[in-house]
């Protein structure tokens, strides 16, 4: 099938697009390339499959509602992706604005495309930060999430919103998965693990927040690839169990479904970088500091309805994904 795939610069974005392509779909990527960090390694993702014969990228922004409008009355696909998005945590204190252009306008502008071109399903990424203030674990897709606690969050809360609106006035199925800390080759230079790694071969501290009393589901990029194709090959249909006297968040009488994606793993910050540790060969200097604005000490998620329905279970522990991480590392700054 044809997919539209946004983000394909990016680093779930590129892996998604690569495993379609192999697998025989035709991927029409939209990306802008945005320089909210080194757009050389963007570059260098979408070289790896920018050639293939079956590939067709847009350089366009999301928030370009005449460029989103041409993608999709010119290809024509049949299912989307939609992956693009401002990320960062705590890059929204200070541009706030990018956030709501890229995530709340350009996600309407893709809802506008699947609604005025039959789209057969949607599925759209969403993040375990909507669950905020949340402290109930495991983190359930059936609790509320009322209380993000940051502006990234608050957009991807809006997002589901926004999908489920469509959904039911328009009939249009639509997924939305709650990414759980991403890991792996070609990831983003801003997250943890490759800030650390990076700390460590220069010799610099590890900045460590919350003095290290933090917990994450940290889930390797392959097995989040393959609940995204999961997701994609099933739409889902209107639930007929669905009690609006006793409305559940994750279900609809809209064709419509929101999933956890993640690792059923719970794993100690402290016990991720001493794993780190050892696929380096090096200690780390850890800087011990408090907890940041907006964060949270703990995420943990229970991904039974994927497993359930969707037969999804993540099988790469964080010893061997960390340990594919630094030797795709070396070899791509030649350390």
């Amino acid at each position: 099938m044809k997919v539209l795939v946004t983000g394909t610069a990016g680093f779930i974005g590129s892996h998604v697009a690569i495993k379609l392509l192999e697998r025989g779909d035709e991927v029409v990527g939209f990306d802008s390339l945005s320089d909210y960090y080194d757009v050389t390694l963007k570059q260098a993702r979408l070289a790896r499959f920018m050639d293939h014969p079956d590939y067709t990228h847009i350089h366009a922004d999301l928030a370009d509602r005449e460029a989103v409008e041409a993608a999709f009355a010119i290809h024509k696909p049949q299912r989307v992706v939609n992956l693009a998005a401002q990320a960062g945590v705590r890059y929204a204190a200070e541009n706030p604005h990018v956030y709501a252009s890229s995530n709340v306008t350009g996600f309407l502008h893709i809802l506008e495309g699947c609604r005025h071109h039959g789209v057969e399903h949607l599925v759209f990424a969403s993040t375990s930060s909507v669950y905020g203030a949340n402290t109930t674990m495991p983190f359930s897709e059936h609790r509320s999430t009322e209380h993000p606690l940051t502006l990234y969050a608050a957009t991807k809360k809006a997002n589901e919103m926004m999908a489920h609106s469509y959904a039911h006035l328009y009939g249009i199925p639509s997924t939305g998965l709650r990414f759980f800390t991403v890991y792996g080759p070609w990831g983003r230079p801003d997250m943890a693990l490759f800030l650390f790694t990076r700390a460590i071969l220069a010799g610099e501290p590890v900045k460590v927040f919350n003095h290290g009393h933090h917990s994450r589901s940290f889930t390797y990029i392959d097995d989040i690839v393959e609940g995204v194709i999961r997701a994609l090959d099933h739409p889902p249909g209107p639930d007929p169990h669905w009690d609006s006297a006793n409305p559940d968040p994750a279900t609809s009488n809209a064709p419509y479904r929101l999933f956890n994606i993640g690792s059923s793993a719970n794993t100690p910050l402290l016990r991720y970088i001493e794993v780190l540790e050892q696929s380096l060969g090096r200690k780390a200097t850890l800087e011990m500091l408090p907890l940041q604005a907006g964060d949270v000490p703990d995420t943990f998620a229970d991904c039974a309805d994927l497993e359930t329905e969707l037969g999804y279970r993540p099988k790469v522990m964080v010893e061997e994904g960390v340990a594919n991480f630094v030797e795709w590392y070396r070899e791509y700054y030649g350390e």
